[in-house]
C-alpha cells in the first residue's frame, strides 16, 4: 500500500498535474480571499470559504481524474490488480495520495489568515470551523472523483463526470426554495453537502456533519473497491 502511495505522490510531480493543481488552487483561493476580505476590509472569512467550496467542484477533479483512468489507458491496471496488496489497500493508497496533495495545498492557503490577523480582529472559531469543514468536504469530493475515475479510461470523462456529481450534491439544497413537499425538502436537505457545512461557518462543531461527510467518503471508496473486485474476476 505504501509503495503505491509513494508512486502516486511521485507521479503528481513528474507530470504537470500536481503543479497545475497547486497553481490553480492557490490562484483561486488567493483571488477569492482578496476579493472577500482585503478589498472590502473585512475579517469575516465565511464568504471566502463558501466561494472556495464551489471552486472545489472544478479544481479537485484535476487531482482525481487520472488516479485509475490513466492506469486503464496505459494498460498498467493489471499490474495493480496482481500486486501483493489488497484492493482496499490499493484504493486507499490512491485516496491518501490525492488527499495529501489537497491538504498540503489547503493548509498553505490558510497562511492568508496571518497578515489579516495583524490588521483585523479575526473570528478564529469561525475561521477554524470553516477550515475543518473544507477538509471534510475535500475528502468527500476526492473519494467521489476516485470512484468516477475507476469507471473509465478517459481522464476528461472522469473529470466531467465528477464535476456533474459534485454539482448535483451541492445544489440539491437550493431546490428547497421551489419544492412544496416538506418530505422531499427534508430528504434534499439531508443529502445536501452545502447545508451541512453552514454550522461550521458559525464556529459550531457539527458532529453529525462529520459523520455524514466521513460516511459519504467511505461509501464511494467502497464502491471503487467493488468496481475492481468485479473487474478482477471478469
Amino acid at each position: 500500500m505504501f509503495a503505491i502511495y509513494k508512486r502516486e505522490m511521485r507521479s503528481y510531480f513528474t507530470t504537470p498535474i500536481g503543479y497545475v493543481f497547486i497553481a490553480v488552487f492557490l490562484a483561486a483561493s488567493g483571488f477569492s480571499f482578496a476579493l472577500t476580505t482585503l478589498q472590502v476590509q473585512s475579517s469575516d472569512v465565511s464568504l471566502y470559504f463558501q466561494i472556495l467550496m464551489f471552486a472545489y467542484i472544478v479544481i479537485l477533479p484535476l487531482l482525481t481524474m487520472k488516479t485509475f483512468a490513466e492506469e486503464r489507458r496505459t494498460r498498467t491496471e493489471q499490474l495493480l490488480l496482481t500486486a501483493p496488496v489488497s484492493l482496499p489497500g490499493m484504493v486507499l493508497a490512491k485516496f491518501f495520495a490525492a488527499f495529501t496533495m489537497f491538504l498540503g495545498t489547503l493548509l498553505t492557503s490558510a497562511l492568508y489568515f496571518y497578515p489579516m490577523s495583524l490588521y483585523g480582529d479575526v473570528n478564529w472559531a469561525r475561521a477554524w470551523g470553516s477550515l475543518i469543514a473544507m477538509i471534510l468536504i475535500g475528502m468527500t469530493f476526492i473519494s467521489i472523483g476516485i470512484f468516477v475515475s475507476s469507471l473509465t479510461e478517459n481522464q476528461f470523462t472522469a473529470s466531467f463526470g465528477t464535476i456533474g456529481i459534485l454539482l448535483i450534491l451541492m445544489i440539491v439544497a437550493m431546490l428547497n426554495n421551489i419544492i412544496d413537499s416538506y418530505a422531499v425538502r427534508l430528504v434534499l436537505d439531508w443529502l445536501s453537502i452545502y447545508s451541512r457545512y453552514m454550522n461550521f461557518t458559525y464556529g459550531i462543531f457539527d458532529f453529525g456533519a462529520v459523520v455524514y461527510y466521513t460516511s459519504l467518503c467511505v461509501v464511494f471508496l467502497f464502491l471503487s473497491v467493488r468496481v475492481f473486485e468485479k473487474r478482477r474476476w471478469s
